[in-house]
């Protein structure tokens, strides 16, 4: 019987680079969720309002009877107003459990013994959750955008509201920030991810519900700021060059945003730690 050397060799394959090791995540989580065909229709569900506005564009601009349903910068607003209730749905579903499923199994102590960075992967599971947040936000705004461009014939609408491009994806990519920073933070805290969805649920509603009695004792719209979706609806209005709807002041909602996001990332920093799994 021969006998083979079993030495040490040199690694011959190939060597990821550094920081990249978060992508596996991303594209690990995002492959699971769309092999659900609960997620897949949720999915489809959230790009209903994307088609009524696809043909409130198209009669606009073929029909003369429906001119006055010529889009503006109010309707792209209007529109990502419309994909709050999904954005919340979603990010339930999917954002839930990224953290806390882990916990759950003790993956965490697996995953950090491995070349990653805690920092890797917190942004690995962000960014399955941003991405999910994006396409029923950002992607579907854009493309309504190109859609009137391709449906009037002329580029005259986005050479006069060209700022809607900054604006659709600076105000996508700030409820993903403050939406996924938040949900992340929620999961780490509990191993059960229905539990998480809950806490979530909760902190949404709770929040306009204190507003609102606020708002029904004072008559004053300036302690908006208490909820995180007010404060986005704030700023998501001066973004879009539009009236702000409360009577707070935007960089209050601004700042309350960015405590939210601050103080998530604080609650990531401590509990994701492959320690506290042993424990």
């Amino acid at each position: 019987m021969p006998i083979h050397d079993q030495g040490y060799r040199r690694y011959e394959g190939l060597r990821a680079a550094p920081g990249r090791a978060w992508a596996v995540i991303a594209k690990a989580g995002i492959r699971t969720l769309l092999g659900k065909r609960a997620f897949i229709g949720l999915l489809l569900l959230a790009w209903v309002p994307f088609i009524v506005r696809a043909v409130q564009i198209y009669a606009a601009a073929n029909l003369p009877q429906a001119r006055f349903l010529a889009p503006d910068a109010r309707m792209f607003r209007q529109f990502l107003d419309q994909q709050e209730p999904f954005l919340f749905f979603i990010t339930v579903y999917a954002g839930s459990g990224l953290i806390a499923n882990d916990r759950r199994a003790n993956a965490l102590q697996i995953y950090l013994s491995k070349p990653l960075t805690r920092a890797e992967y917190i942004f690995g599971k962000f960014a399955v959750l941003a991405t999910l947040l994006l396409a029923v936000t950002w992607l579907p705004g854009i493309l309504l955008l190109l859609l009137q461009v391709m449906f009037a014939g002329s580029v005259t609408f986005l050479l006069h509201n060209l700022y809607l491009l900054p604006a659709i994806t600076v105000y996508s990519l700030l409820q993903a920030t403050a939406v996924g920073a938040a949900m992340l933070a929620l999961s780490s805290l509990s191993r059960s991810s229905r539990y998480v969805g809950v806490l979530y649920a909760g902190l949404i509603f709770f929040s306009q519900a204190v507003f609102g009695i606020v708002l029904r004792i004072t008559r004053d719209s300036s302690v908006a700021w208490i909820s995180m979706p007010l404060d986005l609806q704030q700023v998501g209005d001066v973004i879009f060059r539009l009236p702000p709807r409360f009577h707070m002041a935007t960089w209050s909602a601004a700042l309350a945003i960015a405590l939210l996001i601050a103080a998530s990332g604080f609650v990531l920093d401590r509990r994701v730690r492959g320690a506290e799994v042993v424990s």
